[in-house]
């Protein structure tokens, strides 16, 4: 019988179509993403407790830390803790998937060395799971608005676009991040400091209101800033930050600069994964 099938061997095809294979082998990535999620959550009740105990707790102690010791106030008729939350959310999910993507390479260190797939795949899809992390923590936030019978804005059609935009930022800072985990290893040992130090250089306990004018441009240099304010401008409306300011436009394009960057040199270190990992 007639074979209909060929195999061409042609030196640098993978490079020519692999944007194209990033859709050819999209269901690799549905099969990372998924394997992900049930790891996190299958048979397990502190995962899925954790997703929200996690946000919860933290609103707490950010609430007595900054709203009760501190003396700040919250923004607008928003109570202290919805602003302190809606502020916890977006920066819960970078951090989550930006320590995810970081070490996404060296987790699956046994897959990278025996097939050829587009390994930009791995890192994306180990950010699905901090998104369903997400989406269950946004429930703690629709359940302390009920609490304090407070109406979200028509601004709440924006939030995707915040979302869209952290999303960006986590993939490239974690993108950047993985892979260097593969060359130095040292590296995983600097994600949870850049974590810890971002999350007291971002206004998640307080509102970027309170920054004096002379420090703003430095503020704004953490592109996390901008979302964070989109967030809770998106939930708490009018009294909080207005995040498009001519300072949007900066952080905006540090995270076009860093995902561009990113890209630029995982693929350029791609080929060396499976040698080196």
């Amino acid at each position: 019988m007639e074979n209909k099938y060929h195999l061409i061997l042609e030196p640098g095809r993978s490079e020519k179509n692999y944007w194209a294979d990033l859709w050819r082998y999209r269901e690799l990535f549905y099969i990372l993403s998924w394997r992900d999620v049930r790891v996190r959550y299958k048979q397990t009740v502190i995962g899925i407790i954790w997703a929200f105990l996690r946000p919860f707790l933290t609103m707490i102690v950010f609430t007595i830390v900054f709203g009760k010791v501190a003396g700040m106030k919250s923004v607008g008729s928003a109570p202290y803790a919805i602003m302190v939350f809606a502020g916890l959310l977006p920066w819960l999910f970078f951090s989550s998937a930006f320590s995810s993507a970081s070490e996404s390479l060296i987790s699956n260190a046994n897959l990278l060395g025996k097939v050829y797939f587009p390994r930009l795949i791995v890192p994306t899809s180990a950010i699905i799971t901090s998104f369903v992390d997400f989406l269950l923590s946004f429930v703690i936030l629709i359940l302390l608005m009920a609490y304090y019978r407070y109406l979200p804005n028509f601004q709440m059609v924006c939030l995707p676009f915040f979302m869209f935009l952290a999303f960006l930022q986590s993939f490239g800072f974690g993108l950047y991040l993985a892979a260097l985990n593969v060359k130095f290893r040292d590296f995983r040992y600097v994600v949870p400091f850049i974590v810890q130090i971002g999350l007291y250089i971002s206004p998640v306990g307080f509102s970027s209101s309170v920054i004096p004018q002379q420090w703003k441009l430095l503020y704004y240099l953490n592109p996390m800033v901008s979302v964070i304010d989109g967030f809770r401008w998106c939930i708490i409306g009018d009294g909080a930050a207005n995040p498009f300011t001519g300072y949007f436009a900066l952080s905006l394009g540090i995270t076009i600069l860093i995902l561009v960057y990113a890209i630029y040199k995982f693929r350029k270190m791609e080929k060396t994964f499976a040698d080196l990992i």
